[in-house]
């Protein structure tokens, strides 16, 4: 698409904005709905897209996209009205008489990138959010995954009108265009380095923005962890989507004395969830383009594996791969792995631990997996992250009663149910002051002994 288009585009969309359509509640809703409706009817079409960029089952595309994305669809239904109302707060006896208020607007016109790794699900999800606001909205996915692009500008079009939401395809060019032009408010998911950027065009007409972006998660295992279902519950984090998760267990720190118990179960574990050939079964993933499965490729040690290891270039197919006895020299320990590689490195103390995890970036998810309250609370404690699970993976995303987000350099903001509200509002603070009587003590001029002695009374 052409940079003249975009900005049509856009400006459609602002002007449509001011004509107040958006801020019905009644709206919203029935806009909601209708993309709830148009969701379940092309289900099959969005599995038979997701399948083809990333090689997802129809059972696994409901369970962590299109379910997942009409989950916070009903949930934003149901909660709008509430959300959208005003929220009384307490006024100070300075201030009487008088009723204070917050009240929620949506900024208005805003773009939302997405990305390709969930490229349904994390186009929906932050869209409920914006509707629900009462913003307009630019979506802009991925073209990394082109079949489910088309399938997102399809149930776009046939749901809204372009000046209220509308679809952008393409590659950077597009993007380009896209953050030359002044929105209200920016939504993205992706890298570090394109948030980065973001950021940039962003600063330059002042736009708020959020950010969801990744970086590597910390597994932490203590010895007092339950070491079978630990196994378990990491192995379907870690490889769910091939390792194409943002909040992917990407290494694990495990205690020196279950570290070897803890392998011999992983590699049963991928065995028996995956099966003995995992490039044969047809409910496995794929690695989304050669660029990355090159990549992806390149940080293997083929010293350190200790399972897995293969791969085929003809299906972009890398399995399910375990390395052991890792450091932090080692070639995967020094980017995000956003693959299916789980490099293993070994701790005695727990203090060590935290430690060097201060010395790093911040991550977007931490696990830990104990028994040992002392040692929980120890680590959520001390350690700076977005947020994550006590003995399980991934889950903490999976629900719109929680916002979901990064800090630092894992992203600012958050979003999901309420806080996806909020994150899309502007909270207007607002003071309705009564005519029916004036305190003169504000006023000049100061030289009032009463007068002093009142403001005294009202603001200790």
């Amino acid at each position: 698409m052409e940079a003249e288009e975009i900005k049509r585009i856009v400006d459609k969309q602002h002007d449509y904005f001011l004509t107040g359509e958006t801020l019905s509640v009644k709206f919203r809703l029935e806009m909601l709905k209708k993309l709830q409706n148009i969701i379940k009817k092309y289900e099959d079409e969005i599995a038979e897209a997701l399948k083809k960029d990333l090689g997802k089952s129809h059972y696994e595309s409901y369970m962590c996209e299109i379910g997942l994305a009409l989950a916070e669809i009903r949930y934003m239904i149901k909660h709008t009205k509430k959300f959208a109302k005003e929220k009384r707060v307490h006024t100070p006896l300075a201030q009487f008489a008088s009723k204070s208020y917050q009240k929620p607007t949506p900024y208005g016109n805003v773009l939302i990138m997405s990305p390709w790794n969930y490229p349904f699900l994390l186009s929906i999800d932050p869209l409920a959010n914006a509707i629900s606001a009462g913003n307009t909205i630019v979506l802009k996915p991925s073209a990394y995954s082109p079949e489910t692009s088309f399938i997102v500008e399809k149930i776009i079009k046939e749901c809204f009108s372009e000046e209220y939401v509308a679809v952008v395809t393409g590659g950077r060019k597009e993007n380009a265009s896209l953050l030359e032009n002044k929105f209200d408010f920016i939504f993205f998911t992706g890298s570090q380095n394109v948030g980065k950027e973001v950021l940039v065009k962003a600063s330059a007409h002042l736009t708020p923005v959020i950010l969801e972006l990744g970086g590597k998660s910390p597994c932490i295992v203590d010895s007092s962890a339950k070491i079978k279902l630990t196994a378990k519950r990491i192995v379907f984090g870690k490889f769910l989507n091939c390792g194409q998760t943002c909040v992917a267990p990407d290494y694990i720190l495990c205690h020196k004395s279950v570290k070897d118990e803890l392998v011999k179960e992983i590699i049963a574990q991928i065995k028996l969830q995956y099966g003995e050939d995992v490039l044969s079964n047809e409910n496995y993933g794929k690695i989304i383009n050669q660029k990355h499965f090159d990549r992806i490729n390149g940080l293997i040690n083929k010293d350190k594996v200790v399972y897995g290891g293969n791969s085929n270039p003809e299906t972009l197919q890398i399995a399910p791969t375990v390395m052991n006895n890792v450091t932090e020299e080692d070639a995967v320990m020094g980017e995000e792995i956003f693959g299916p590689i789980l490099p293993i490195l070994e701790f005695e103390k727990i203090e060590d631990v935290i430690d060097n995890l201060s010395r790093k970036p911040k991550p977007l998810a931490l696990y830990v997996f104990a028994q040992d309250k002392k040692v929980v609370d120890f680590i959520t404690e001390r350690c700076r992250y977005g947020g994550g699970c006590i003995n399980d993976t991934i889950i903490h995303l999976a629900t719109s009663e929680m916002g979901f987000g990064g800090v630092g350099e894992s992203g600012m903001g958050a979003y999901h149910g309420k806080v996806g509200f909020d994150a899309f509002s502007h909270y207007k603070s607002i003071v309705d002051k009564k005519t029916w009587i004036d305190l003169p003590m504000r006023y000049q001029p100061y030289t009032s002994k009463r007068n002093q002695k009142l403001v005294r009374f009202f603001l200790k």
